[in-house]
């Protein structure tokens, strides 16, 4: 679970999520929960798909004060008669088709009761991470499992590796308070900072890097 740096009364952070989330157009009102414990975030209720429940969780995440957020929201497929299975697989290959960044041809997806599995292998871990997002949109999709495995090339470069990352971040979010350490083929990531979004930007730098097979989020988010 990722810590924070600072406290806000709960009842403040759950007045603020409340609103992010009312502010959301992808989101319909009063259609999410939201209770909150020393800072962790639990969001309730029901969508009618992956997306809208991964734009609830990103709309928490950016409120100031959240230490983390579980995500209990369930995804139920309009009573109407939607997609199938087999829909949705062919949807979803369509898109990683599509996506001229993503190895589609290297890449496998199954589907059951519309819950995406993915499976296969690609150099870069952006790579992984934009297969994903790929499919969150697809109507039909109740959720995804991601089992690609990032296999690079070649092994990375070691201090030459922590540097180039080292000097990414601080083109992107000047980051001073970030460390970045190098482990064989993973990346382990340490410090403090400013907000979800600048973790996101910090995890998209280190999986960006050639020859990172894995990455260790050790950051702290500060309040």
């Amino acid at each position: 679970m990722t810590q924070v740096v600072g406290v806000r009364d709960d009842q403040r952070i759950q007045h603020d999520v409340l609103a992010e989330l009312a502010w959301d157009a992808q989101l319909q009102p009063h259609e999410i929960g939201v209770t909150v414990n020393q800072g962790v975030v639990t969001l309730t209720g029901f969508v009618d798909g992956a997306a809208r429940s991964w734009a609830a969780t990103r709309s928490a995440q950016r409120v100031r004060g959240v230490r983390a957020v579980a995500d209990e929201i369930e995804v139920r497929l309009p009573g109407t008669p939607g997609r199938t299975d087999a829909e949705v697989a062919i949807a979803a290959s369509r898109a990683l088709e599509w996506d001229s960044f993503v190895p589609a041809e290297q890449l496998d997806v199954t589907v059951a009761n519309g819950w995406v599995m993915l499976r296969g292998e690609v150099e870069f871990g952006w790579q992984r991470r934009a297969a994903e997002q790929e499919l969150r949109r697809l109507d039909g999709v109740r959720g995804i499992t991601n089992l690609i495995e990032v296999r690079p090339p070649e092994p990375p470069a070691g201090e030459r590796l922590r540097r180039d990352v080292q000097r990414a971040l601080l083109r992107t979010i000047g980051g001073e308070r970030v460390t970045v350490e190098v482990d064989g083929d993973t990346l382990v990531l340490a410090g403090v900072v400013r907000s979800w979004w600048e973790r996101d930007q910090v995890e998209r730098v280190a999986w960006s890097a050639p020859g990172v097979r894995v990455v260790h989020d050790h950051l702290l988010v500060g309040g």
